[in-house]
């Protein structure tokens, strides 16, 4: 009877500290993904629905606001609000899949080598690869969520959010510096 007890207190520890663990080996497999350029495995930890969703949101409003409300108060400034704000919609919507990010990463890729920022200093070796969230400032918000908090040039925080989705864990939102 205590070899079972000890079975089931070792199996429930173990499972805590996987999901624990979780939001770290998000970071891990998205930084390897990345540098794989793998969009297959990216998709595994990125929630790209709940991310486009988020920045689109954020995105427009920060529109709304630079805009302001004396030019959307006008037909003609609503019309370029609409317009700019599809716009903005659709750019999202094309650059935030696993495609959008391969084709940044491909374009990251052909520019480091350019500017000869390669493994070894070689510009036929590969470019060094990028590693996201090296410096950021790791946080539990609760048993669900998991922030990630880098400084941008300015000094703003850029907040990358990983939720728990049953026992994994995925970047579902990015809080933009206001």
């Amino acid at each position: 009877m205590k070899k079972i007890l000890a079975l089931v207190v070792a199996a429930m520890l173990a499972l805590a500290a996987w999901v624990a663990a979780g939001p770290y080996l998000a970071i891990h497999g998205i930084r390897t993904a990345l540098a794989e350029q793998d969009t297959g495995r990216l998709e595994r930890h990125v929630d790209f629905p709940a991310l486009r969703v988020s920045l689109r949101a954020q995105l427009q409003d920060r529109l709304a606001r630079e805009v302001g409300t004396r030019t959307q108060s006008s037909m003609l400034g609503s019309i370029a609000l609409a317009l700019a704000g599809n716009a903005v919609g659709a750019g999202v919507d094309t650059a935030v899949t696993p495609l959008g990010i391969g084709a940044l990463l491909q374009g990251r890729a052909v520019w480091k080598k350019a500017t000869a920022q390669t493994v070894g200093g070689d510009t036929y070796a590969p470019a060094v690869p990028y590693e996201p969230l090296k410096d950021a400032r790791h946080r539990y918000e609760s048993p669900s969520r998991f922030t990630a908090t880098l400084l941008d040039e300015d000094g703003d925080p850029v907040v990358f959010v990983f939720s728990r989705q049953g026992l994994r864990w995925r970047l579902t939102d990015i809080r933009l510096p206001l």
